[in-house]
């Protein structure tokens, strides 16, 4: 790998979906045709190759993203395969953050499910491109044209196909491309690597001519010969369309609809093809963006090994051979075994003791990574996920990354004395793996709190805990993460005076505190006139501030959704000290938020629920008890999909409530949805007692 490759050859891509479209699938089908692997592995046998780690294979289901990269037709391509299930909603995140394009699966009998529309609203934020590949057309219940309208009803961007299916279901037979107008039909016995294009049948000339016309019509407004050829009756070729549709996918306009079966070795090339014709290259894409870490300047790089190097740390992995990987998108610029590189971020220099290519759990050693390139460092210490890495003469800090905060915790204690230092070192290792995962320590009852997305989340790590780090701990039920918040506007004094026979304590704070318009967790603005309070004192007083939000005044939950703003207060020339405003502006902080008429906040989760008809009123009904909302009712393939936000307090064991009054045919899907005030009876079961005044 030198500086000196094109560019334009590089693709680096994500696969998402919601749990089950057949995501491993599809990436274990590509790393076959490109000769990758030589052999398929499947998931239901747990024998896929991006899904490594043991709970995987057990579970059949993609928790970890996994890394790859493959060449086709002369061009490489870097894979990222992520988790479908919203408790490693973060792996999607950070995965997205760094790709240049995605490809968008659907399940063609489940259409557009919840976690497909969460991923897909995740892809809008960074503005990703992406290709839709719609799976599974050999399922019974399959139906490409119900996608389509799917996809279009519940999305902004103009999802178009460029492919139809020959049949649907059982008899599914092959794929009618509208670009090229072939019928492409996959052979068996070579497990789909050749195929046969023929002309299109007669039955199916009347629909493939209307679905190219409409694709036409749709991508012929981003490239002027495309649309003088149509409105004039031209003879269109197939480079005029695809140079079009290449236009509106980089604009971030359209998203070319493809279909396939990847079970059946059906679909797999031409997606490829589409990922080549249609996917940006690191060049394809405006600079990326960034400011200076001291004048807060805004910087950018251009994706070129000439830039001074800058790179984004979006992954940490813990490995039992090399220690610490930290997986690495290269933005600018080009990175060599043995050189320094500046973490911004925290002021620390790093060194690039190994640089690796992935492939899922494999790896192989190369000297440089350049501009585009996918890779994981060995040697970085104090590197976490969001960090920049770049030269040192050059700094320049990346747009970091956002991640959801955890909603259910449990308490985790050591079984022994001997597993008590082992416990510590999982904790810490995990948790700078995995930035939803939070540890913290209960003062009150000295027990350590683990924190995560969800139960699956929280079972994962500690199974993980039990077999990669060999920690026996005894383990509480989960509970839900409240917080509190204030409704009011308030102003409040923090006086701290302490005199002792030498030098005292003092501090003086007023203070203004108001609940914030968007819920956001906290704002601090200074607003003191004159040296009332030295300026050295400031940082204190906000850290003291922060200090005290752990505890709320109702309940001792941490306090979220608060503006505060410093106007006004009075020091001592001797007896002044960071540690006696810290205390004031904390003192201050407890007045405002007892008067400021507190309340409970409750993780409050989005609930579908999928069911035969015959059990809706059961499932409604039990959702109703859980203090559920109804949000709709969408009858869909057979069954009945029940839209609900119910509070995460009432959804444990769900999933065992759901299969009883189902007789085991419901399912459901959850998501976090928001924080929303407790209602007063149910905190008043709570606690015993009135706690809202």
């Amino acid at each position: 790998m030198s500086g000196k490759k094109d560019l334009n050859l590089i693709r680096n891509i994500g696969i998402m979906a919601h749990i089950d479209a057949g995501k491993t699938t599809t990436t274990e089908r590509i790393l076959y045709y490109t000769g990758k692997v030589h052999r398929m592995g499947e998931v239901d046998d747990g024998a896929a190759t991006m899904d490594w780690m043991e709970q995987e294979k057990e579970r059949g289901i993609t928790i970890t993203s996994a890394a790859t990269t493959c060449f086709w037709n002369g061009y490489h391509i870097n894979i990222i395969d992520t988790p479908g299930h919203v408790d490693f909603t973060v792996e999607v995140e950070r995965s997205l953050r760094v790709l240049d394009g995605a490809v968008a699966l659907f399940c063609a009998v489940g259409g557009v499910e919840p976690q497909s529309e969460t991923v897909w609203l995740q892809a809008d934020k960074y503005h990703v491109p992406r290709i839709a590949y719609i799976n599974k057309m050999d399922r019974v219940g399959a139906d490409f044209n119900r996608v389509i309208g799917d996809m279009n009803e519940k999305f902004s961007l103009k999802c178009i196909p460029i492919q139809i299916p020959a049949g649907e279901g059982e008899y599914f037979t092959g794929i009618i491309d509208l670009v090229d107008l072939t019928y492409r039909v996959y052979h068996e016995e070579s497990l789909g690597a050749t195929f046969t294009d023929f002309p299109i049948p007669e039955d199916m000339k009347d629909s493939a001519a209307q679905a190219r016309e409409l694709m036409l019509e749709a991508v012929s407004e981003f490239d002027d010969v495309l649309l003088d050829k149509f409105l004039h009756g031209k003879q269109i070729e197939p480079d005029d369309i695809n140079k079009a549709i290449r236009i509106g996918v980089i604009k971030c306009a359209i998203v070319p609809v493809l279909c396939g079966s990847s079970f059946r070795n059906r679909g797999i090339q031409k997606l490829l093809d589409s990922i080549i014709n249609y996917l940006p290259s690191p060049k394809d894409l405006p600079p990326v963006k960034g400011y200076h870490p001291d004048s807060m300047k805004e910087l950018q790089r251009k994706p070129s090994p000439e830039e001074p190097a800058a790179a984004l740390a979006f992954k940490i992995q813990t490995d039992p051979h090399t220690g610490k990987l930290c997986y690495v998108r290269v933005y600018s610029g080009e990175i060599r075994t043995g050189m320094s590189l500046l973490n911004p971020n925290s002021g620390i220099r790093e060194r690039v003791s190994r640089i690796l290519q992935m492939h899922s759990n494999k790896r192989t050693d190369i000297e440089t990574a350049s501009t585009g390139d996918i890779v994981a460092i060995i040697g970085f210490r104090k590197t976490t996920t969001g960090d920049t890495l770049c030269d040192s003469k050059h700094p320049v800090i990346l747009e970091v990354m956002s991640f959801p905060e955890p909603v259910i915790f449990v308490a985790i204690e050591p079984k022994s004395k001997a597993d008590q230092d082992k416990l510590s070192e999982a904790l810490s290792r995990l948790e700078e793996e995995d930035p939803t995962f939070k540890v913290r320590m209960n003062e009150e009852t000295g027990q350590t709190i683990i924190s995560g997305m969800g139960e699956l989340h929280l079972e994962i790590l500690i199974d993980r805990m039990i077999r990669e780090f060999n920690v026996q701990a005894n383990i509480g039920r989960p509970s839900v993460a409240y917080k509190e918040t204030i409704t009011e506007l308030v102003e409040a004094e923090g006086k701290f005076v302490k005199q002792t026979g030498g030098r005292g304590q003092y501090g003086h704070v007023w203070i203004r505190v108001e609940p914030t318009n968007n819920g956001s967790d906290f704002k601090f603005e200074n607003k003191l006139v004159g040296t009332s309070v030295p300026r050295e004192y400031i940082p204190a007083i906000e850290k003291g501030i922060k200090e005290s939000m752990s505890n709320g005044a109702l309940a001792g939950y941490p306090l979220t959704g608060l503006r505060v703003t410093l106007l006004d207060g009075s020091y001592h020339d001797v007896d002044s000290s960071e540690i006696a405003f810290k205390v004031a502006a904390s003192m201050a902080l407890q007045e405002a938020v007892r008067k400021a008429k507190p309340v409970i906040l409750e993780p409050v989760m989005d609930v579908e629920a999928v069911c035969p008809e015959l059990y809706m009123g059961n499932v409604v009904g039990d959702l109703n008890l859980r203090r559920g909302k109804i949000s709709g009712m969408i009858p869909k393939n057979n069954v009945q999909v029940i839209s609900a936000v119910v509070p995460l307090a009432e959804m444990f064991g769900y999933a065992t409530a759901l299969r009883n009054i189902t007789q085991g045919r419901g399912s459901y899907t959850m998501q976090f949805a928001k924080y929303a005030p407790l209602p007063n009876e149910v905190a008043v079961k709570m606690f015993g007692k009135m706690i809202y005044v």
